[in-house]
């Protein structure tokens, strides 16, 4: 999949490093619901087993690959609910990627790709109110915050409240 700046591809085994290196930064641990680092055991048998079949893994996860071909993050989509027609998107660029407009690229392309090739009717992120970059990037794309998720995320000695973001980005008639 290509639009413009980016490449949405599946992940390779000749991805591990760069797999390992942005599981594993602790500065994203915040952001999301890791906080433990994963061994390149585990994550070359994730690459191994994976299908790329979101109605058995109920995920799918992309590397997202500039136009030269490198590696600048990833994009998942998981906790698919099939019966709903929804799953959660997250994205992830490496530090010095960010500010290029590379994310919306991505997010685009993985819109687009949900929604003709998966038939998903809606997209959802759940991102911290303190991470204005994420929230500026998921608003630019139509997403609107639905709900205030109170003391969602834990961060350091604390928790921070989250917001829901969802996106239709399939149009049904009934």
């Amino acid at each position: 999949m290509t639009q413009g700046k980016v490449i949405l591809r599946a992940l390779e085994p000749e991805d591990l490093d760069e797999l390992y290196s942005i599981e594993n930064d602790r500065s994203l641990w915040d952001v999301g619901s890791a906080n433990v680092p994963y061994s390149r055991y585990s994550l070359r048998s994730f690459i191994a087993n994976t299908t790329n079949d979101i109605y058995a893994d109920r995920q799918m996860r992309f590397v997202i690959a500039t136009a030269d071909e490198s590696v600048a993050g990833l994009a998942d989509l998981f906790n698919f609910d099939p019966r709903h027609s929804r799953a959660e998107v997250g994205i992830v660029l490496k530090a010095a990627l960010r500010g290029r407009g590379i994310a919306k690229a991505a997010l685009g392309e993985l819109h687009c790709y949900a929604a003709e090739v998966l038939d998903i009717f809606q997209l959802y992120a759940v991102v911290s109110s303190m991470n204005e970059k994420s929230l500026r990037l998921f608003m630019s794309l139509g997403y609107e915050a639905t709900a205030t998720l109170r003391n969602w995320l834990s961060v350091g000695q604390g928790y921070q409240d989250a917001l829901l973001l969802q996106k239709k980005i399939k149009k049904v008639v009934l």
